[in-house]
């Protein structure tokens, strides 16, 4: 089994973010394994914990707490909770609803793990004198010779998840482990791994969907903090109501299902939504070609190293469970420009693009508008 730690001469003191379940439980018997001074943590991210949970969604419940702390003990290692449920309120969860309020669509995910997971738990544990936060991602950090680290996709593809960890940059990098990164092994095999070791987490179904919303209901969740705005939906060719909604901030670029149109399009094709516009809470729909997009402009770039010098060619990922596309990509004015070499649908502002060396993260960008190919409009 190889280890995805960085070489050293001496143990790390290693901060192991355990949310609960089988995979930052085996990550944290890994790093033990490795040799290294392990504590865990549990972040507490909810002040009205015992909501949170739905059979096998969401996360950072009391029920993950306790499952955490049972990991722990099984391991043997020290174990505390965090308070961190007024940053992750702050920076996750009032910018998730402000980004859905302003006719974007964010990913939560990235937000937590830059400014929770490795912000202010790694300046809390650097602080502490630990080395390393240690968490269960499937990535890979791979050290230069020169001492500079660049992050990477996890061995099997089929777990990668370096696409929500592509807003660490290289200081981050420098503290953060992942030892689920470079095996290549099925999650049954990963479960079958905890088994062995004791953990009761093995057979604990996985947490989907997003963490604060347990029930998966987006939509009334946001109109609990948002309220109801009725509006129109118009037909993008023809200008003509074809509908109405309850808040633009329901819908999403691409979004098919539950537009509650009252007749179908002349050609009698589906309709998809091409446009949200929260100045005038209307919502655009027209048909799935109008979704092509050629080009994009990304803002608030980070990077997993140095910033490219020169335009290029690179591949790019634009949602977490999405395939790679190619494009070519060149930074001006602080802003990623990227350019396409084949037209891709379903690319909507506040999603981010990731860029990909092969296997090397690049770095990452928030879409902030996108040049459709059926009229070369912008959104």
């Amino acid at each position: 089994m190889t280890e995805n730690l960085p070489r050293t001469a001496r143990p790390l003191r290693v901060l192991a973010a355990m949310s609960g379940g089988v995979d930052s439980a085996v990550a944290a018997a890994r790093a033990v394994e490795a040799g290294h001074d392990v504590t865990g943590v549990h972040l507490a991210l909810s002040a009205n914990p015992q909501s949170f949970r739905t059979g096998a969604r969401g996360c950072c419940t009391i029920e993950d707490s306790r499952d955490a702390r049972r990991a722990a003990d099984v391991i043997g290692i020290p174990f505390y909770c965090w308070d961190l449920a007024e940053r992750f309120r702050e920076d996750v969860v009032e910018d998730f609803v402000a980004e859905y309020e302003a006719g974007r669509t964010p990913n939560p995910c990235l937000r937590c793990n830059e400014k929770i997971k490795f912000a202010a738990l790694l300046d809390k544990a650097l602080a502490l004198g630990f080395d390393a936060v240690c968490t269960g991602h499937y990535a890979t950090v791979v050290e230069n010779a020169d001492g500079s680290r660049e992050l990477h996709r996890a061995s099997d593809m089929a777990k990668d998840q370096s696409y929500v960890l592509g807003v660490l940059d290289e200081k981050q990098l420098a503290h953060a482990l992942f030892p689920l990164g470079d095996t290549i092994t099925t999650k049954d095999e990963i479960r079958a791994e905890a088994e062995r070791r004791g953990l009761a987490v093995a057979k604990k179904p996985d947490s989907h969907d997003i963490c604060f919303i347990a029930d998966g209901d987006t939509q009334g969740f946001l109109a609990q903090r948002l309220g109801k705005a009725e509006g129109d939906i118009v037909d993008e060719a023809t200008g003509e109501k074809v509908g109405t909604h309850e808040g633009a901030y329901g819908f999403t670029i691409g979004q098919r299902k539950g537009l509650r149109i009252g007749h179908p399009a002349p050609d009698g094709k589906p309709r998809y939504v091409l446009d949200i516009s929260p100045v005038n809470n209307t919502v655009t729909v027209g048909p799935v070609e109008a979704l092509d997009v050629t080009a994009l402009t990304a803002i608030r770039p980070r990077w997993c190293g140095s910033t490219p010098a020169a335009p290029g060619t690179y591949t790019a990922q634009l949602r977490a469970h999405g395939g790679e596309t190619e494009v070519f990509a060149e930074v001006v004015d602080g802003e990623l420009r990227v350019t396409f070499t084949e037209p891709v649908r379903g690319v909507a502002p506040g999603q981010a693009i990731v860029l990909y060396d092969d296997t090397r993260v690049v770095g990452s960008a928030t879409i902030a508008t996108t040049t459709r190919a059926a009229a070369g409009a912008t959104a």
